[in-house]
């Protein structure tokens, strides 16, 4: 399987013989970025907000996920938890998480998660062996509690997101705090992760991507 980062919480998951599912894609003119040209049948937004929900940036999607429930397309299982604390803050978003399950590699995406999910909701995700992960505040999971988060689920591999980049307009932690919570130090980024299950690593690490052009 092939994971590839526009920035903010949008990727790209490919694998051969599978379909191919866009993350949160988002509104280029509020978020920054270049505008995003991908195409992929099922495409999940975590939450109804511009910088996760431009579905019709995506060509070519005959599924748009919005919300909880399971569901099998194309041969990808897809498990979605809603996450949010029941009292509800101006402030407070009702987010989505999506479990990818690909012939038993599973990939999480987070969506906007803001605070720790409770065991219950951590047990419903199953195992995670890919942990797409908010780092960068905001509305968003900040670095102390993604650090925490990632404990939690115990993933195999963890890729950051939702974090300042030269090219996003919202105002962001930048990367580095993350990675100093996870005890690691500078991570030099890649253009995309390619991962499957007999590649994955004993204990858990973190891979940063470079954002690609849409």
């Amino acid at each position: 399987m092939e994971i590839t980062w526009y920035g903010h919480s949008c990727f790209r998951l490919t694998e051969r013989n599978y379909v191919t599912v866009v993350t949160d894609p988002y509104d280029n003119k509020v978020i920054g970025y270049d505008p995003l040209k991908l195409k992929a049948e099922i495409v999940t937004v975590s939450h109804d907000a511009p910088g996760h929900n431009n579905s019709a940036a995506v060509k070519g999607s005959t599924h748009v996920l919005t919300g909880p429930g399971e569901f099998e397309i194309g041969g990808v299982f897809i498990t979605a938890v809603q996450t949010d604390s029941g009292k509800k803050s101006k402030d407070s978003v009702r987010n989505t998480i999506y479990v990818f399950d690909y012939d038993g590699l599973t990939v999480a995406h987070l969506g906007d998660l803001q605070k720790i999910p409770t065991q219950s909701e951590i047990e419903l995700l199953g195992t995670v062996n890919v942990a797409l992960v908010p780092v960068g505040g905001g509305n968003s999971l900040n670095a102390a509690k993604a650090a925490e988060v990632v404990s939690m689920l115990e993933p195999d591999l963890v890729i950051p997101m939702h974090y300042a980049t030269p090219d996003s307009k919202i105002k962001l932690d930048e990367i580095n705090k993350f990675i100093k919570e996870m005890g690691l130090s500078k991570t030099e980024p890649q253009p995309s992760l390619k991962v499957s299950r007999s590649s994955l690593p004993a204990e858990t690490h973190v891979v940063v991507l470079d954002y690609q052009k849409g």
